[in-house]
């Protein structure tokens, strides 16, 4: 996907630090959660023929997106959590498509089952967060700069919703 613009980036960073701030841990669980949940019926929206295939050149098949995702959805987990657990988190929480995506989900069942499966264990961990865990370490992100845990968390949640788009790209229209 294209670089946003530096003006995009800054509404989005903004948007991500004033909201992480602002709300509380549950909130920060609850829009997470509710914000995402619309994958699920994205993905199973793809046709299953359809599920390896690109669009065009340089698109992503819905394999691809998802594998991203649950890459993502990974790395970001366990991130976090070493961040609350007062552990150096792991390096390497970098938000890029691999070229090999050999172990891309066969389809939207299991891309969601090992989506939600991940996601519950963050969510679960998170909750039991006081929220000013540790928030002078950072997870850099390419585009929107250092962010705590808190705002990774929430970053998410853009990143889940941005590579949505890309899935619904790829749905025929009714």
């Amino acid at each position: 996907m294209p670089a946003p613009n530096t003006d995009e980036r800054q509404r989005v960073r903004d948007y991500i630090v004033s909201q992480a701030a602002k709300l509380s841990i549950p909130e920060l669980v609850a829009k997470v959660r509710a914000d995402t949940a619309i994958l699920r019926e994205t993905a199973a929206a793809v046709p299953a023929g359809r599920w390896r295939e690109r669009p065009s050149e340089g698109d992503w098949s819905a394999a691809e997106v998802c594998a991203h995702i649950l890459e993502m959805n990974e790395r970001s987990g366990s991130a976090i959590e070493a961040i609350l657990d007062g552990n150096e988190p792991p390096r390497g929480v970098a938000d890029v498509m691999r070229k090999d995506t050999g172990d891309a989900p066969g389809d939207a069942a299991t891309f969601w089952d090992t989506f939600i499966a991940r996601r519950e264990r963050l969510y679960e961990r998170v909750s039991r967060a006081n929220g000013d865990e540790n928030l002078g370490v950072h997870l850099t992100h390419e585009w929107f700069g250092a962010l705590t845990w808190r705002e990774w968390f929430l970053f998410m949640r853009v990143h889940d919703l941005d590579h949505m788009r890309q899935l619904k790209a790829l749905v025929p229209e009714s």
